[in-house]
């Protein structure tokens, strides 16, 4: 028997999906590694099982409440309520930690499981890799599977950069009978992280991923491939390209390891810049020549049938975005804006957050009802013109600046239903005019006062179909001892399919979630273009080294924006939004806050973007939710949403290195800003 060693927290630990131990004992355990692992790979079903171990350690993005769940084959995150788009009534939502800035090194359910968690994938990965050889299997199966695992290392390293900063890579796994001080290691630069992330995926293409892993329906699901690996560096190069990774963040300048060496890149010269930018512009490039025929935005008609496209007769912008998004597992054979999606997830979690509640009558629609989209949120979203019905807000922070061209009105309720040209029905007579006339996202996304949850799978008719409201009082208002209910008084829709109803003999359909879809690529493309320097060319090199000249082409701008808006039912952008460098990338902001709203994109964005400090300080609004109906005309008041304060600080930028990792590795050095803890 030999003693354990690992680092990094759970590294060099063994977790097998049906096999070996429990959660309990994980750190505890001193078992026959090695003879578990030969009798583990004498079979193809052992080695296959092992494979899917290591793949149970991606991102369960579903669940956005439980953060503080134990399980290391979960990692969700606070993403969500973290950001300005949503927040949690639940007290105990971790969200609230980073919205108060009150996490720190210590905090071991959150900081703690998310960096052992990945790096445990990670070793699993190494595990697996070495013994893989000694299952039975043929030769190109034994490729594949080896570059899955490759590729599975890269995706969790990349997680690990963008939360923590840069971090150890390890490109080899350790023996586990390495002595201690050798397991001390440092944290690699920037530059070592994203080259080892996209080169181990590039390596992974070459070595044996497959073309398309979703061609196989009964065992290719879920797996990684080609065009996955691709997303995945398109992904890596643009947060490498960004200002938070690139050298411009001059907080991290001075970041080093104990023996002096600087983490961050020097400050960048506008060449180097551009350069970075065009490595996505040619990755994306490639993603569309080699993989474009495969992938494109969901169109259907009103029925969900697929159409050619928005020209297309019967066109439906509403149901094309929410079957997008709503991920049916019994759909994603038709869904091919899905580039990588987990089946293995919290959806059921997700579902109950946020549907409504019926406080008092478990046996209706009964929900948690614990997740509201923000004032802001709802603001973004554009108004059925394509125009921005809020330009900003007063000096009191609050008050909006109505945007008069776009048609919004924020007093008042409508004399009529709102309806698609095909009839579907966006808002009842009586809704808030505020909530009339928007984008077809808007009504797919957004659970505003008086919405209607189709409940379609509930036993009796009467339980289908139900107007909610969030007035103080109401089934699904704010009650006394309760916290079952919207704190700003909006819900969220998105994610939930219309036939999902957790009571009266209902299901919540099985989906899947969705770290990557096409539509990222696109703006993704879009954002790398045009941060190339207008009426400028630059002599740059691609990731293979060869060199190209290249420059800003509003025209190849367009290409990757105009399917997104037309996908959404809105008009395109003129021609001086895209002409303008600074406008264009204020409209790209706006257009992947509002397309990716709830997708856990905005957290990450704002901070890579240099608009966290601005964006995380202000206050979160949303409505007067101590007004019962009979006050309704107060109930939409904007107000600050009592107990969310909001205070971002530059440490922010990134998480805390794990106090006990450091405790353990004297060669690690924590982020500034972070106390360090004896």
């Amino acid at each position: 028997m030999k003693k354990y060693n690992y680092i990094l927290l759970g590294m060099l630990s063994l977790f097998f999906v049906t096999t070996l131990t429990s959660c309990s004992d994980y750190f505890d355990q001193v078992p026959d590694d090695r003879l578990s692992l030969e009798e583990i790979f004498k079979t193809r079903d052992g080695a296959l099982k092992y494979l899917s171990n290591v793949y149970t350690f991606l991102s369960d993005e579903f669940n956005q409440r439980q953060v503080h769940e134990t399980s290391l084959y979960r990692t969700p995150g606070p993403w969500t309520g973290a950001s300005d788009e949503t927040e949690w009534t639940s007290s105990g939502n971790k969200a609230k930690l980073i919205n108060n800035n009150s996490i720190d090194a210590t905090e071991n359910t959150m900081v703690l499981y998310r960096w052992k968690s990945w790096y445990s994938g990670i070793h699993e990965s190494a595990v697996f890799t070495k013994y893989v050889d000694q299952a039975p299997l043929t030769a190109s199966e034994r490729a594949q599977w080896k570059a899955e695992a490759k590729a599975l290392r890269a995706i969790y390293y990349f997680y690990l950069v963008r939360t923590y900063g840069p971090v150890p890579v390890l490109e080899d796994d350790y023996a586990l009978d390495t002595p201690s001080n050798e397991l001390q290691l440092s944290r690699s630069t920037v530059d070592r992280c994203f080259d080892f992330i996209v080169s181990e995926l590039k390596e992974a293409q070459n070595a044996g991923l497959l073309e398309d892993a979703s061609s196989d329906k009964t065992t290719g699901v879920g797996r990684i491939d080609k065009a996955i690996a691709q997303a995945f560096i398109i992904e890596a190069l643009t947060y490498r390209a960004s200002w938070l990774f690139n050298g411009e963040c001059t907080y991290y300048a001075d970041m080093a390891n104990p023996d002096g060496t600087r983490l961050f890149p020097s400050q960048p010269d506008a060449a180097t810049i551009k350069a970075d930018w065009q490595k996505v512009v040619t990755e994306c490039q490639k993603f569309f020549a080699d993989y474009g025929n495969r992938f494109q935005l969901m169109y259907t008609d009103k029925s969900g049938k697929s159409v050619a496209g928005p020209d297309a007769e019967g066109f439906n912008p509403y149901e094309s975005y929410r079957r997008a998004i709503r991920t049916l597992f019994s759909e994603m054979g038709n869904n091919k804006e899905m580039i990588f999606y987990r089946m293995d997830n919290a959806a059921g979690t997700m579902q109950y957050d946020r549907m409504p509640n019926k406080s008092g009558n478990t046996n209706d629609y009964r929900g948690g009802s614990l997740l509201g989209a923000t004032q802001e949120m709802v603001d973004a979203y554009f108004m059925a013109n394509g125009m921005s019905p809020v330009t900003g807000y007063a000096a009191d922070g609050v008050t909006p600046i109505i945007n008069e061209a776009s048609g919004y009105k924020e007093d008042g309720t409508s004399s009529s239903d709102y309806k698609s040209a095909d009839g579907t029905l966006y808002a009842p007579a009586g809704t808030r005019n505020m909530y009339v006339n928007r984008e077809p996202r808007f009504y797919a996304s957004v659970a505003f006062n008086g919405a209607f949850w189709a409940l379609a799978s509930a036993q009796d008719g009467d339980r289908r179909n139900q107007q909610v409201w969030y007035y103080r009082g109401s089934d699904n208002g704010r009650k006394n001892s309760s916290d079952y209910w919207i704190p700003t008084g909006i819900g969220v829709m998105k994610f939930v399919s219309p036939n999902d109803c957790n009571t009266n003999n209902g299901r919540i359909y099985d989906k899947v979630d969705i770290p990557l879809r096409y539509t990222d690529i696109l703006l993704m493309y879009a954002e790398a273009l045009n941060e190339l320097t207008p009426s400028s060319s630059y002599e740059v090199t691609t990731w293979e080294g060869e060199p190209i000249t290249v420059s800003r082409n509003t025209e190849e701008i367009r290409k990757a924006v105009l399917p997104v808006r037309m996908r959404a039912g809105v008009p395109d952008y003129n021609e001086e939004t895209y002409n303008d460098q600074t406008l264009f990338r204020k409209k790209l902001i706006h257009e992947r806050q509002v397309e990716f709203m709830g997708e856990n994109q905005r957290y990450y964005d704002l901070r890579r973007w240099k608009l966290a400090p601005v964006e995380e300080s202000e206050q979160i609004y949303g409505y007067n939710v101590l007004m019962t109906e009979s006050k309704k005309e107060r109930f939409y008041e904007r107000i600050r949403v009592e107990n969310l304060q909001a205070n971002f600080s530059r440490k922010m930028y990134f998480w805390p290195m794990p106090q006990n990792e450091l405790k353990r590795n004297r060669k690690m050095t924590q982020a500034p800003g972070w106390e360090t803890f004896d």
